[in-house]
């Protein structure tokens, strides 16, 4: 894995062993930023569920301003912090070693993201409870893209109820990514 574009470009990243992590591919990631490069620059970027932290990296190294990356893991969690080392990029990040949702709770109020991108384990429904507590919170900025990296099993049969909008499915092989906005609230 590596970082594809931007400041960082051809650096190599490194991923977790073992299957606690499934990282993004490199097509894949490609794909992801050639569909959001028009907004990242300057941007403030959320990491959920972060692995390696490529993701979030790809995003600094392509122009965002500041990249909060959230993981659990320990094994993951020494590759984010390896990884920012390789590109020169801690200065312009920030880790929480803590659970998505203790994270978010400790974020809202805070901080303000224009992009939000999650990994979860597929098949929890961990993306609908973070989705939930997104949808209330103040951690969105007004024009905020929500990013989810799904199976192509995973519904979202509850995003109007949420008051989130569905903007684009990207499909591959074996996930996909569901690109989501929050609704104006009305006046």
């Amino acid at each position: 894995m590596r970082v594809i574009a931007g400041k960082a470009r051809r650096t190599q990243l490194k991923t977790a062993e073992g299957l606690s992590t499934r990282p993004t591919t490199d097509r894949i990631k490609e794909t992801l930023f050639n569909m959001i490069a028009h907004g990242l620059s300057d941007a403030a970027f959320l990491d959920l569920f972060a692995g390696s932290g490529g993701i979030g990296i790809e995003a600094l190294s392509r122009g965002a301003a500041r990249a909060v990356f959230v993981e659990k893991a320990p094994d993951a969690l020494a590759c984010i912090r390896e990884n920012l080392k390789r590109t020169r990029m801690e200065a312009q990040a920030e880790v929480l070693p803590m659970d998505v949702m203790n994270a978010l709770a400790k974020l809202n109020k805070k901080e303000r993201f224009d992009y939000v991108f999650m990994d979860p384990p597929y098949d929890h429904l961990l993306e609908k409870e973070a989705l939930t507590f997104l949808a209330s919170s103040a951690l969105l900025a007004e024009d905020a893209l929500v990013i989810v990296e799904a199976s192509l099993a995973t519904e979202f049969p509850y995003l109007d109820e949420l008051g989130f909008t569905l903007v684009k499915r990207k499909e591959y092989k074996t996930n996909a990514h569901v690109f989501l906005e929050r609704r104006a609230k009305p006046c």
